[in-house]
């Protein structure tokens, strides 16, 4: 891998921030991957830096406890990802989850989160 960070492609940027996800390790992740002052759009609000970030993924911890992702589709062009994953975790599920990230000098720089927690008792 590359070690120098602000020349990483967007796909190695990309690809890390999946494996630490999965790993469930945000915060190597955010040091690694995001910038400081990263912008997150989601249907939650706003959020912005470090803050927002780690706002983000103890909430996601919260509905998803011990989460076991699944990357369905993954996109990358120019400096632009898109994700498209499923989650499980305690007794809830997400299908739909959707993310996309602008990516520059080797870090995530905006990034939109989409997804939908529902309860596996209403798994059709």
């Amino acid at each position: 891998m590359n070690l120098n960070r602000s020349n990483r492609s967007t796909e190695e940027v990309f690809e890390d921030h999946l494996r630490l996800a999965k790993e469930l390790n945000y915060k190597d992740d955010m040091k690694k991957n995001y910038s400081e002052d990263c912008i997150i759009l989601t249907t939650k609000g706003k959020f912005s830096g470090y803050d927002g970030i780690t706002y983000l993924a103890e909430l996601l911890n919260e509905e998803l406890p011990d989460a076991k992702f699944e990357y369905t589709n993954k996109l990358v062009e120019g400096n632009v990802a898109f994700l498209e994953w499923k989650g499980e975790g305690g007794n809830r599920y997400v299908d739909d989850g959707t993310d996309s990230f602008v990516i520059e000098h080797g870090r995530v720089v905006a990034q939109t989160i989409h997804y939908t927690v529902k309860n596996k008792s209403e798994k059709i």
